[in-house]
């Protein structure tokens, strides 16, 4: 009597058969699906327009000014000079009507980089909101 012997292989050709099926038919039907798209809501304008922003300026002396650009009255539509120990206080008086109107810090090109810095980390320290550097595009490009 014969034994049989058992077989190791697997076969292969019908799974690649049922492969290729599904390739040719997604190939086909893939360019036949619409892509959806989605009609988004509009809304009016927006209720509240941005704040123009306070400016701290740091002069080459090393002296402060703060600009008021929302409302010239307050400062007249020009620096006003202060104190670093009046600074916060002055900005916190000038943001009572707006706690989040950003506060830009304008540094003049011959002032140390370390002067800028205390004036920022000062303002942080008051947690004082939306704090940056105000800088001018160069001439040249």
């Amino acid at each position: 009597m014969k034994q049989r012997r058992l077989m190791n292989d697997i076969n292969v050709v019908p799974y690649i058969d049922v492969m290729l099926v599904l390739l040719v038919i997604f190939m086909v039907t893939a360019p036949m699906v619409q892509s959806s798209s989605v009609n988004l809501p509009s809304v009016g304008a927006s209720a509240q327009t941005p704040s123009a922003p306070l400016e701290v300026i740091v002069h080459a002396d090393g002296t402060l000014a703060v600009r008021d650009r929302a409302d010239e009255s307050i400062t007249g539509g020009k620096e006003k000079t202060v104190d670093r120990t009046e600074l916060v206080d002055f900005i916190r008086q000038l943001q009572a009507k707006n706690p989040q109107q950003p506060v830009l810090i304008a540094g003049d090109k011959n002032v140390k980089y370390d002067a800028v810095l205390r004036v920022m980390d000062e303002l942080q320290r008051q947690h004082v909101q939306k704090i940056g550097l105000l800088v001018q595009p160069s001439a040249t490009r």
